[in-house]
């Protein structure tokens, strides 16, 4: 089985370069990152046409983009609209039979690190203990006025990213030590139950 993913940034690329091996040991994949989801969204609908040409079964895309301030609903139904016009068969119309997954992280991918404290707290020891109490952690999908804000002051304050949060470098740390099913974040937590659905080789034989 391969698997290749498009997302909006580089910060995402390393993360899953880091996170699909342990959500899915026996596949290979590829990460496209674009510059912005802008650009991703403006790009796809002729990616996945070109796709489309070819795409054998066992082959699956995933599309992943921040919701931002963007209404969820709306957006899904963008990239749903998006990969219908291709002619690929989303996960969500056919659940049995899919070639694309299309999913949103709410709001953005640092919600996933607040979602797994530990590998915080791993990746970067001076962060206290305290964060752990913090309402900020309780429901990590619905931190406000943003989660990379959030995370820049945390990290600022604990001395690892004194001048400004290095998001790249921020993704690396924190997401080599991230457990898949630890993770309290409900939109991870639907992105990673949706990648266990792909099959496996032991499926294929």
């Amino acid at each position: 089985m391969w698997v290749d993913f498009f997302v909006e940034e580089r910060s995402m690329e390393i993360a899953l370069e880091n996170l699909v091996p342990r959500i899915l040991p026996d596949a290979g994949f590829k990460v496209y990152a674009y510059n912005g989801k802008s650009g991703l969204l403006k790009k796809l609908p002729s990616r996945l046409l070109a796709y489309a040409r070819w795409l054998p079964d066992d082959y699956k895309l995933i599309v992943l983009v921040d919701r931002d301030s963007d209404n969820c609903h709306d957006l899904k139904n963008c990239l749903e609209r998006i990969s219908g016009n291709a002619g690929l068969k989303s996960i969500s119309r056919f659940p049995e039979h899919f070639q694309i997954i299309n999913r949103i992280v709410i709001e953005e991918l640092e919600a996933w690190f607040f979602g797994d404290l530990e590998a915080i707290f791993m990746a970067y020891p001076n962060v206290p203990a305290t964060l752990g109490q913090s309402s900020l952690c309780r429901n990590p999908d619905s931190i406000s006025n943003g989660t990379w804000e959030q995370l820049a002051r945390i990290l600022k304050d604990s001395g690892d990213h004194p001048m400004r949060l290095g998001k790249l470098r921020a993704s690396r740390d924190i997401s080599r030590h991230m457990d898949p099913d630890r993770n309290r974040s409900k939109s991870f937590q639907v992105f990673r139950d949706a990648l266990r659905r792909i099959p496996q080789r032991q499926s294929d034989q």
